[in-house]
């Protein structure tokens, strides 16, 4: 079991409150390390377009976790990978229950291998659904949500 940790902020930087006017902008902070990441919503629900928005971030982890499991496979496996490059597309449409999600996400690898080290494509596409299936995060895309209050009640 590992805990994972995340600090949001935002903070209202407009006078009015109205839907049309607050600031989206805000920080994802990560203490270890401590990066911090400037995001905002997507442009088309008033965001700025030169931060990064919750759906790309989904998109990301999704395509970073898929990255990392096959590097272990195929480390593991004595294949030595030189590159590897996803242009991972995500799709927000309107779910079963006809909520807005991204119901998809298409992930698009281009892996160079060492010389030697090719493989087939029979064997590359093995390793590929392996990486699906071992991923952590495509395992959690189910994940239940829960909101623990306590922190703002602490606050008061």
């Amino acid at each position: 079991m590992s805990e994972h940790h995340a600090r949001l902020v935002w903070q209202k930087q407009t006078d009015s409150f109205k839907y049309e006017d607050y600031n989206r902008e805000h920080d994802w902070e990560f203490p270890k390390g401590g990066m911090v990441v400037h995001a905002s919503a997507a442009p088309k629900y008033r965001g700025r377009p030169e931060f990064v928005d919750p759906e790309e971030a989904l998109v990301a982890a999704i395509s970073s976790c898929h990255l990392l499991t096959f590097l272990s496979i195929c480390a593991r496996r004595g294949v030595v990978v030189e590159r590897y490059q996803d242009d991972a597309v995500g799709v927000m449409e309107p779910n079963a229950q006809r909520r807005l999600a991204v119901t998809r996400v298409v992930l698009k690898p281009v892996v160079t291998f060492a010389s030697g080290h090719e493989l087939d494509p029979d064997v590359l596409a093995e390793i590929h659904h392996q990486s699906h299936e071992e991923c952590f995060i495509a395992n959690s895309v189910k994940t239940e949500i829960t909101v623990d209050t306590s922190a703002q009640e602490a606050a008061r």
